[in-house]
C-alpha cells in the first residue's frame, strides 16, 4: 500500500483502505502497464512527501499534472530542473517578480517551496501522456478533497490559493474561519490577464503568516 513517509501516513490511512481507493488502486495498475503515465509511479505523492501536514502553510491547488515528457514530477505546476517552465508557471514567475522583485527564476522546480510549507496539491495526481484529464472521476478527488478537509481542520490558519475555476470550486470545503482563502482566474495564457496578473497573492501570503506569527515563504527559487 500507499507509505509517505510521514504524517501523512496515519491521517489517510482508513482512506487508502476504501473501496474507491483501492478500485484507483487497480485502474492505475492497469494504466502504468499499458500506458505512459505522468508523473512516474514513485512520484504521485510528492505534494505529501515534501510537506508533512504539520507543515503546511500555503496550499495551491492544481488540476492534473503535466501531461508531457518529463515535465510532471509530484507537484502542481512545478518541472524538474532541465523542463522549460510551462506558460503558467512563467506567468505565476512573472506576478511574483511584480509583487516582490524577486529575479525570474533560472528554472521551474519549486521544491524548495515544497519544503517550506506550499502544499502544491493537484486535485487529480496521475495523467496519461498527452491527455488532459485522461483520470479524472477515477477517484484520486475524494482522496484530495479528504486532504483539503483534514487541513481545513487544522488549529493553525493556512493560506489556500485558488486559482481558476477548478480550484475555486474547492472553496465550500474551506469552511474554518481562520484560514485565508485567495481566489483568481488560473494563471494559463488564455486567463492570466483577466485578474491573476495584479492578484498580489504571494504578497497577501506572507503578510497574513506574518500577521500569526508565522514564519514567511520565500517565493525566490535560486
Amino acid at each position: 500500500m500507499v507509505h509517505i513517509g510521514n504524517s501523512w501516513d496515519i491521517l489517510l490511512k482508513e482512506e487508502f483502505e476504501k473501496p474507491y481507493y483501492l478500485a484507483l488502486r487497480s485502474f492505475l495498475k492497469t494504466e502504468y502497464a499499458a500506458q505512459t503515465i505522468y508523473p512516474d509511479m514513485y512520484d504521485i505523492f510528492n505534494a505529501l512527501k515534501y510537506t508533512p501536514y504539520e507543515n503546511v502553510k500555503v496550499v495551491i491547488l492544481g488540476q492534473d499534472p503535466y501531461h508531457g515528457e518529463g515535465q510532471a514530477h509530484g507537484l502542481c505546476f512545478s518541472v524538474k530542473k532541465g523542463v522549460e517552465p510551462p506558460p503558467s508557471l512563467k506567468n505565476i514567475f512573472q506576478e511574483i517578480h511584480a509583487e516582490l522583485g524577486t529575479p525570474i527564476p533560472p528554472h521551474g522546480e519549486l521544491t524548495a517551496w515544497a519544503t517550506q510549507g506550499v502544499l502544491l496539491l493537484n486535485t487529480v495526481l496521475t495523467v496519461r501522456a498527452g491527455c488532459p484529464n485522461s483520470h479524472k472521476g477515477k477517484g484520486w478527488e475524494q482522496l484530495t478533497d479528504q486532504i483539503i478537509r483534514l487541513l481545513n481542520a487544522r488549529n493553525e490558519p493556512l493560506v489556500f490559493l485558488l486559482w481558476g475555476a477548478n480550484a475555486r470550486a474547492k472553496k465550500a470545503l474551506i469552511t474554518n474561519r481562520q484560514h485565508l482563502v485567495l481566489e483568481s482566474v488560473h494563471p494559463s495564457p488564455l486567463s492570466a490577464y483577466h485578474g491573476f496578473f495584479g492578484c498580489n497573492h504571494f504578497a497577501k501570503v506572507n503578510s497574513f503568516l506574518n500577521e500569526n506569527n508565522i514564519e514567511k515563504i520565500d517565493w525566490s527559487l535560486k
